[in-house]
């Protein structure tokens, strides 16, 4: 496969509410939500995103404290760690000022965990985009949204929330088109859709295995009736995963 990245419907959304924070009236409201079920594509998009922006990207931790992240804010800005709260906090917000430039956006992946014990890391998060008048973008599951509604002083900052939903068959469609290393027929595109249920982490499998299917047997092309039968995606919680019809014309020799 190659290693591109795939401009999706979601993506299109978050960058829509980037702009949108960026152009903001209220500097204190500059934290963005982006939530959804596992397999949506938040995380990679996320991911990706900071990764071209430069910006810091953290991973929250169940055992979080406020002491614990800025600990590992510090490791990941090269910060001395040492003393107390106090010292560490106002070391980073030195280490953190662009002086005449943008302050760096901070993203905080596996946001739930900023919550599990309250919102103490949250709080401590909200003080950083306050004194810095920065970004920043908190990536979580569906539940933190109404999670972080209980916090008055913490949802008045939230100036987006961006929904991912399932992948469309266009984002599909563009996704084989653009990733994959040999050609995927259309309707085998849609039958990856359809096994995927629009998780795009499902669909990046099934495009690697139908792929080394057609390399395996030469071939620079694949469509359904290629490897009807045959599931696509493996649910590993146990829910039997629909197979593709059976074909009507041979299919390539050897498994998926």
């Amino acid at each position: 496969m190659r290693k591109q990245f795939v401009k999706t419907t979601n993506y299109l959304a978050f960058q829509n509410a980037i702009k949108a924070v960026e152009a903001r009236g209220a500097a204190e409201a500059g934290m963005l939500l982006v939530t959804g079920e596992a397999g949506y594509g938040k995380s990679h998009t996320v991911g990706s995103w900071a990764e071209q922006t430069g910006s810091i990207y953290l991973r929250a931790n169940q055992d979080w404290t406020p002491h614990y992240f800025m600990t590992e804010l510090a490791k990941e800005l090269r910060v001395d760690t040492r003393g107390s709260g106090e010292k560490l906090f106002n070391r980073l917000i030195a280490a953190m000022i662009n002086p005449g430039a943008e302050p760096t956006p901070l993203v905080i992946d596996e946001a739930d965990h900023t919550l599990t014990h309250g919102a103490a890391v949250l709080e401590k998060i909200r003080d950083f985009s306050d004194r810095l008048e920065m970004i920043v973008v908190l990536v979580g599951m569906e539940q933190i949204q109404a999670k972080v509604a209980r916090h008055a002083q913490l949802s008045s900052r939230i100036a987006r929330v961006v929904p991912f939903g399932p992948a469309s068959l266009e984002d599909v469609r563009l996704t084989c088109a653009q990733l994959a290393e040999v050609k995927i027929a259309d309707d085998l595109v849609t039958e990856i859709h359809r096994q995927a249920g629009g998780r795009m982490r499902e669909v990046m499998n099934a495009i690697a295995l139908v792929e080394g299917m057609a390399l395996r047997n030469q071939r620079d092309s694949i469509g359904l009736a290629d490897i009807a039968g045959k599931p696509l995606v493996h649910d590993w919680r146990g829910r039997k995963t629909a197979k593709t019809p059976t074909p009507r014309s041979g299919q390539f020799s050897g498994g998926l």
